[in-house]
């Protein structure tokens, strides 16, 4: 959903019409978060990516303009599988393909029907998408502290919150999506950057640690910023 600044030209171009069939709005939420959400931030969707345009700014102005809805499906449609790429070496670069078939009806329909919205999804929505980093907290055994990734490609770790015995302590992060993402640590005098992993790979650091708070984050642009990180407390 790259050129989204670009939406009003493209709704005055495109008429009302959104994408044909019946869409599942449950399975379009979980597909928005797992292949959109780590670039674009979505009230409704609980996404914060900051890589490519909020997708909530990006079409206010088309709302406000009595733009109906069923033409911002069709627009994001056409944008999901004819993306407005930039240098592909850009962080807001949006591959092709990255959802296609009745996947992408599906996101589009999504997409169209909360954006701009308030609030919170409701019924099945509401339930659809774990909330990012919700885990309880994590504590470490026999000095490794293991914070996977969200496997849906969220912004954020299982949980934002974890604990660890003073001492020599080896941090992992594996990442089930294909998202890439990575595991560092910083405060009390320590800075460590782990791999950037993806697709089931495992990011991981050794460091010594005093008692004291610190913090775990993804160094990915935008991640961070996005919300991936959380605290360590060692005692």
């Amino acid at each position: 959903m790259g050129a989204c600044g670009a939406a009003a030209a493209v709704l005055a171009a495109c008429g009302s019409e959104g994408p044909p069939g019946d869409a599942n709005l449950i399975a379009g939420k979980q597909m928005f978060v797992q292949k959109c959400g780590s670039c674009h931030v979505l009230n409704r969707a609980g996404t914060t990516g900051r890589q490519g345009p909020s997708l909530d700014a990006a079409f206010s102005r088309s709302l406000a303009d009595g733009f109906g809805r069923s033409a911002i499906r069709g627009v994001v449609h056409s944008q999901i599988l004819n993306p407005a790429n930039l240098d592909p070496d850009s962080p807001a670069y949006m591959p092709a393909d990255l959802v296609t078939g009745k996947g992408a009806q599906d996101v589009a329909a999504y997409v169209a029907s909360v954006v701009g919205r308030g609030g919170e999804d409701t019924g099945l929505l509401a339930s659809a998408v774990k909330p990012a980093g919700s885990g309880k907290p994590v504590a470490a055994k026999a000095g490794v502290l293991a914070l996977p990734a969200d496997p849906n490609g969220q912004l954020a770790y299982i949980s934002e919150k974890a604990t660890a015995e003073a001492g020599e302590l080896e941090l992992t992060s594996e990442n089930e999506s294909s998202v890439p993402h990575n595991i560092a640590l910083e405060g009390g005098g320590v800075e460590e950057i782990g791999e950037v992993v993806q697709g089931g790979g495992v990011s991981r650091i050794t460091v010594a640690v005093d008692a004291g708070e610190y913090q775990f984050f993804c160094t990915v642009q935008g991640h961070r910023e996005g919300g991936m990180e959380g605290t360590l407390t060692v005692k």
